[in-house]
Order: C-alpha cells, then structure tokens, then sequence
C-alpha cells in the first residue's frame, strides 16, 4: 500500500517552498511535487530588491536555493514529476502522475502561472537580460534607460505607468491602433510626456550582444520592418511583456471553483473543495509577488495541518 502523506503541495515556487517549509516543521509528512525546476517564474530573476530582509544583491536562483534547503531541512519531501490527473474528492485525495501515484490528506496546488510569451526569436535567450515580465520587480534597473512594453491592455498600460517612475522613455509597442485599456488608465498615459506609442506593430526579433541591445519591428498593416538599435552610451534597452498570463490550471479543471482559469478561495486559501487549497499565483489575488506567494504558502499550510488534525 502506498505511502498515504499528510499533505501533498504541488508546485515547487515559493507559494510550494514556503507551504513545504511550514508544513514540515508542523510535523506533517509532507510531500512536494515538482515538474520541471523549482522557483518557478522567478528562477529566472537574476536580481531581487523587493523580497523583505534582502538587502544585498539576492538572485532568483539563490533565494530558491535556500527556500528548498530549509524545506527539506524540516522533513519536506521533493519529488520531480508532472501531474496529469487529480482525485481530489473524499478524504483521501490521488495525485496521479507520469510514474507513480499518490495519496494525501490535503493538497495545496501551488502549480503558478507563466507570461504569456510574445513568442519572437530572442526573447527566451534575454529574459532576465533586458526582457522582463514583470515591472515591479525589474523596473528599478532600468533607471534613465529606454523600455518597450509590448500590450495595450489594463495591465500593460498601468506598468507602462509605472515604469515612467525610472526609465527615461517608455514605449508601448501594440498590433492594434488603439488601446484595450479602460478610457480612464488611456487619458494618464495619453497625458505622460515619458510615454510614446508603437501602433499596428509587433516585435519579430530581439538581439544584442550578452543583452538586449536590439529590436526589429514589423508594421502589421504596411509589413514594413524597422531595425531599433538602443543608445551607445546606454548600451542596453528593456522590454517588458504584458499579455497576459496563463495560470497552471488545466489538471485542475473542473475540480475546484475557478474564475478565468484562477482557483478561487477564500483568505485562508480554502478551495470549495474539503482539504484542498490553494496558494501563490495560481489563485484569484490582487498582486502576485514572491511575498505574496510565501504568506499565501504559510497560510495554506497552516490551514491544511488544521484540517488534517480535525480528521477532515
């Protein structure tokens, strides 16, 4: 008979590292599913500033490091697998993947949510180089830089906004000629002398020399290309893509209460279903951060070792 855990997370990000973490000093036998790398999107971060107690240069990377070091060291189990079915019914809940199959008490799904790719040549090669996700994060370092942000919806204008706080010009690249924004968050860029506007054009190609120094623009309507090269003395432009994102729900479907794709839950990240939670970006939330994610873990967990103690 297999091994029946206490709780099994699946997703290996900081939501995942953090409910592992706590569940594991709780002294709930405890199980991390994981189906590529651990950290998740920001693995890919080559720099934090915005992660509490992070006062020096911190890496996505070794941040995730030390988050996964500390989960095992309370006991966490980690195990590299891609889930492709859930039971989630009953009180005793399966977890079935690609070669094996397990049983827990609880699951908390921390599986995330990736960018949707503006899907050119280049862009994976200089993600953390110059093309970023995420403008919180990454704005900062690009102080008195040029940036592109490719968008033209609420999310891409409001960063758009926002990074107008560092760089010196703004422009948002869009395949449309007008904006998708509400009329209201429109009127603030229209009005930011930072901001400039790219219509009808998508970029095809990002290159550079170790970064993002380059961008060939195609005009959609008059297929016209436009080589843009960034500043010798800058040496380097950003990008930042905001065109949605996709939240790791397909599994998932169906089992839980969703809202476009997003699990819903309550503040103690409950699902609708009995022993199960949710937490990190994969959840209906208002910002997703790493200190989101890790108080949203803690919670689950916390939550997930009560339910567990009650007998369900």
């Amino acid at each position: 008979m297999s091994k029946l855990y206490d709780v099994v997370i699946i997703g290996a990000g900081p939501a995942g590292l953090s409910a592992g973490l706590y569940a594991g000093r709780a002294r709930m036998s405890t199980l991390i599913l994981e189906k590529a790398r651990e950290g998740g999107q920001i693995a890919q971060t080559a720099e934090i500033e915005n992660y509490p107690g992070s006062l020096e240069v911190e890496s996505g990377p070794t941040l995730i490091d030390r988050m996964t070091t500390q989960a095992k060291h309370f006991g966490a189990e980690l195990v590299y697998a891609a889930v492709e079915e859930v039971d989630l019914s009953g009180p005793v809940k399966t977890i079935k993947c690609t070669d094996a199959t397990y049983q827990a008490k609880s699951v908390i799904i921390a599986a995330g949510a990736k960018p949707v790719l503006a899907d050119c040549p280049g862009e994976k090669e200089f993600t953390g180089r110059g093309v970023s996700y995420c403008a919180t994060c990454d704005g900062a370092f690009f102080e008195e830089l040029e940036v592109f942000v490719i968008g033209g919806g609420d999310s891409a204008v409001e960063e758009a906004l926002f990074l107008t706080k560092f760089a010196r010009k703004v422009t948002i690249v869009h395949r449309r000629d007008e904006l998708r924004a509400a009329k209201s968050i429109q009127e603030k860029a229209f009005a930011n002398p930072k901001i400039h506007f790219l219509w009808d054009s998508v970029i095809r190609n990002m290159a550079g020399d170790g970064v993002l120094s380059e961008l060939t623009v195609e005009n959609v309507k008059t297929k016209e290309m436009t080589v843009i090269k960034a500043d010798e003395e800058d040496g380097m432009f950003g990008v930042f893509v905001f065109i949605g994102y996709k939240p790791e729900t397909e599994v998932f479907e169906g089992k839980v209460a969703m809202e476009n794709g997003y699990i819903l839950t309550d503040p103690d990240m409950k699902t609708d279903v009995p022993g199960v939670f949710a937490a990190g970006d994969i959840r209906v939330k208002s910002l997703r951060q790493v200190v989101t994610a890790t108080a949203d873990g803690a919670i689950a967990a916390v939550q997930a070792e009560k339910y567990v103690d009650c007998g369900g």
